[in-house]
C-alpha cells in the first residue's frame, strides 16, 4: 500500500540554527518564558528540549533564587539526554554541571537511588540531580513535602503524568504545586496519553505558561531532511511472512515487534527476533564486548544488528551502553526492539522505524516516528511504517481489527495534519480579506475567551486526537454517517467531554476551529492565476468564497474514507462496512433532525423514499431516520 502521508520540507536550517547563547529557535521560545513558575514545552523529538531545560535550569538557580534543579525522565536510558556539558563554550553564562554522584539513571537498585536523592536534598552545596520517574516517586514517599520548596521540578516526557487517582506522579506532581514554591517544567512530545484520563485537573493545568512548537517548524528548519513518508501495511497470518515485504535491510531501521499481550504477537518474542535474524542472513558472530550481532545478508554484506528484546540485564546493559555512544553511521544498522528505543532514545541516523501492530496511543506514533526524524547527512527522507493485522471475517477478532485497521488510519490522517504548516483563522468581515498564513471564513466564530485562545494555541493536535479515536467517530469511517450530523452533533458532544468547563458559546468556538482547520489540512490546495481554491469533498472551492456553513457539510474523514475505498479490496472493505453496521450506532434526535431535512431533497431528487436495503450507507441511514422519528411520533401520541 502507498504512503498516507507523504510531506516534502523546504531544509531552511532555521530549527538548527544557533544564536550568540548557543540557543536553537525552539530553545530561546522556551528561555523568553524563564520567568514562569510552571511551565509546559510541547515540543517534537529532535527539537532540542533537553538543552532547552538546562538553560531555563542554570537561570532559575543563579538568577531566580532556586536552590536545587531535578530532573525526571521515565527510564534510565533516557538520562543521556541531561549529561554535563559546558554551555559556555557556545555562549551561554554558566555550564551544565552535576556531581556524578547525583546522575541516578545508572544501574542498581531503588533503595540505593532512593538514599541517593536524600543524601542530595539535605547537601547544601548539591545543585543538580538526574533521576527516573519512578525514583521521584519513591523518594517523595520518604520525604516531607516542604524539601520541595525553592526547587526547580523538571518531568521529561510528561505524558506519564495523569490526574488518575491511582498514578503516583500525578499525585506527587499535585502535591507539590498545592503545597510548596516549587518551579515546575513539564516537557512532552505530545500531550495526548491515548486514554481519556486528563494528564492534570483543569484548575492546575490554567497555572501553566504553554511554549509550543511544532512538528513542522521542526521538520521544515531541518538542512538534510527533505521528505517524510508515512504509510501501513496488512497482512494476513502472521506479520513474519510479512517482514520481507517492508524491511529493507540496506536502510537504518528500528524495528518495534508487537507487545507480547497484542494480537499480533506470537507470544514467543525471543523466536520473533530469531526468525527475523534469519531473515536478514547467516549469524556470523555476536561481540561479547558490545552485543552486536553480526549478520551476513547474502550478497556478503555485513549487517549490525542490536537486540534490544533480550530480557537478560547485563546484556542488554551492554547493548544500550554501545548505542548510546554511536559515533558514525556504521557503527550499527538494525535496532530490534519491544518497549524501548521510544521515548528519548536518540540515533540521527535512523531512516526507517518499522512498528508492528496497531499502537493506541498517539503519543507512541509521535515518539516512534521521532526515532527517524533526526536531521543526518546519510539521509534526505525519512519513513514511518506500520504493519497491521487485516480484518478477517471467518476471525472472532473481526471486530477489534477492523477498529485497530480503523485508528491507524486516522492516526495517519492526524499526523497529516500534525506535519502541515500552521494556518490562522479569522472570521470574514467583507471581500479582499487577505493576511499571509491566514484564511478568512464567512460565519466563522473567532475565540473569545483565554481558555478557548489556550486550546487552540496548543493543545489542538491533542483535541485532534481524541476526536479522531473516539469509537462513535471511528464508525463514521466508512461513509455511514452525514458530514452535518458528526460537525454538529458527535464532535461538539467530544469537546464538551473532554474539557467539561468551557460554556456551549466555547465550545462552538472549539468545534468551527477544528472543523476548518481538519477539513483545510486535509484538502488539496491549488492556485490559479491569483486566486486559490481548496479541495472539499468533491469538487474545488474559492477560498475567498469560504463559509462555516459550507465547511460544516464536509466530513473531517474524507481522507480517511477515500484511502479506504481505493486501497483496499472490495472484499476487505465489505468486511469493515459489515462489522460497522453490526456495531450500529444509536441515534439521536439532533441526528435525525439533520437527516430528516436532507430526505425532502433526496425524494425531489430520486421520486421515493430512501430504502434501508440501499448499497449507499448514507441512504439507509436516511430510511433509519424516517423509521426513528416514525417511531418517536407514535410514542408521543
Amino acid at each position: 500500500m502507498p504512503n498516507f502521508v507523504d510531506v516534502t520540507y523546504e531544509q531552511t536550517g532555521k530549527s538548527l540554527d544557533t544564536d550568540s547563547f548557543g540557543m536553537r529557535e525552539m530553545q530561546r521560545r522556551a528561555f523568553s518564558q524563564k520567568n514562569s513558575q510552571y511551565l509546559l514545552i510541547k515540543a517534537p523529538p529532535a527539537s532540542g528540549k533537553s538543552r532547552a531545560l538546562m538553560f531555563l535550569g542554570l537561570d532559575k538557580l543563579y538568577n531566580q533564587q532556586l536552590k536545587k534543579v531535578i530532573v525526571a525522565v521515565p527510564e534510565r536510558s533516557i538520562g543521556g539526554s541531561f549529561g554535563r556539558i559546558k554551555l559556555t563554550d557556545y555562549g551561554f553564562f554558566a555550564d551544565w554541571d552535576y556531581n556524578e554522584d547525583f546522575n541516578l539513571c545508572t544501574p542498581g537498585g531503588d533503595e540505593k537511588k532512593v538514599r541517593a536523592f536524600r543524601s542530595f536534598i539535605e547537601n547544601k552545596s548539591e545543585t543538580i540531580l538526574i533521576c527516573t520517574h519512578a525514583t521521584l516517586r519513591f523518594a517523595f514517599n520518604q520525604l516531607d513535602v516542604s524539601v520541595f520548596n525553592n526547587t526547580l521540578l523538571a518531568i521529561d516526557e510528561f505524558h506519564h503524568v495523569s490526574a488518575a487517582i491511582e498514578n503516583k506522579l500525578g499525585e506527587v506532581l499535585n502535591r507539590i504545586m498545592n503545597k510548596t514554591n516549587a518551579h515546575i517544567i513539564a516537557m512532552t512530545g505530545s500531550y495526548f496519553r491515548g486514554d481519556n484520563i486528563p494528564v492534570l485537573l483543569p484548575e492546575d493545568e490554567i497555572k501553566f505558561t504553554p511554549v509550543t512548537y511544532n512538528y513542522y517548524e521542526q521538520l521544515n528548519g531541518y538542512k538534510y531532511l527533505k521528505s517524510l513518508g508515512i504509510g501501513y501495511h496488512f497482512y494476513q497470518g502472521k506479520y513474519l511472512s510479512a517482514i520481507k515485504e517492508v524491511l529493507d535491510t540496506d536502510q537504518k531501521t528500528i524495528l518495534h515487534i508487537p507487545n507480547v499481550n497484542a494480537g499480533e504477537s506470537t507470544k514467543r518474542k525471543h523466536d520473533e527476533v530469531d526468525t527475523i535474524l534469519d531473515f536478514i542472513g547467516n549469524v556470523e558472530k555476536q561481540d561479547p564486548d558490545t552485543g552486536v550481532i553480526h549478520i551476513k545478508r547474502e550478497d556478503g554484506k555485513i549487517i549490525k544488528v542490536a537486540d534490544l528484546v533480550n530480557d537478560n540485564q547485563k546484556e542488554r546493559d551492554k547493548i544500550v551502553d554501545y548505542l548510546r555512544k554511536i559515533k558514525h553511521v556504521d557503527d550499527i544498522d538494525i535496532i530490534i526492539a519491544l518497549g524501548m528505543a521510544k521515548e528519548g532514545f536518540d540515533w540521527p541516523y535512523c531512516e526507517h522505524a518499522l512498528t508492528i501492530g496497531y499502537r493506541g496511543s498517539l503519543t507512541e506514533i509521535i515518539q516512534i516516528i521521532g526515532r527517524a526524524t533526526r536531521d543526518s547527512e546519510n539521509k534526505n527522507h525519512s519513513q514511518f511504517t506500520n504493519l497491521i493485522a487485516q480484518p478477517d471475517v471467518a476471525d472472532s477478532e473481526v471486530k477489534l481489527s477492523v477498529n485497530n485497521m480503523l485508528k491507524a488510519i486516522t492516526a495517519s490522517l492526524l499526523m497529516e495534519q500534525v506535519l502541515a504548516p500552521h494556518v490562522n483563522f479569522k472570521k470574514k468581515i467583507k471581500d479582499g480579506d487577505e493576511e499571509p498564513g491566514t484564511i478568512h471564513i464567512g460565519g466563522f466564530k473567532e475565540p473569545t475567551t483565554k481558555k478557548v485562545r489556550q486550546i487552540l494555541e496548543s493543545d489542538l493536535n491533542d483535541l485532534k486526537a481524541t476526536i479522531l479515536q473516539d469509537e462513535q467517530m471511528l464508525k463514521a469511517i466508512p461513509g455511514n454517517l452525514d458530514p452535518e450530523v458528526i460537525n454538529q452533533v458527535l464532535i461538539p458532544k467530544i469537546i464538551q467531554t473532554k474539557y467539561p468547563e468551557l460554556s456551549r458559546e466555547e465550545v462552538e468556538e472549539v468545534r468551527q476551529h477544528f472543523i476548518s482547520d481538519s477539513v483545510i489540512k486535509n484538502g488539496e490546495i491549488k492556485e490559479i492565476g491569483d486566486k486559490r481554491f481548496v479541495r472539499m469533498a468533491d469538487k474545488f472551492i474559492n477560498i475567498d468564497e469560504l463559509h462555516i456553513d459550507l465547511i460544516d457539510k464536509v466530513n473531517p474523514f474524507q481522507k480517511a474514507f477515500e484511502v479506504l475505498s481505493k486501497n483496499v479490496t472490495a472484499k476487505l472493505l465489505k468486511v469493515v462496512s459489515d462489522t460497522i453496521e453490526s456495531q450500529k450506532i444509536l441515534m439521536t434526535d439532533e441526528e435525525a433532525v439533520i437527516l430528516y431535512k436532507k430526505v425532502g431533497e433526496f425524494m425531489k431528487k430520486n421520486n421515493r423514499e430512501p430504502k434501508l436495503n440501499s448499497n449507499n450507507p448514507l441512504e439507509r441511514r436516511m430510511a433509519e431516520a424516517i423509521i426513528f422519528l416514525r417511531n418517536k411520533k407514535r410514542q408521543q401520541k
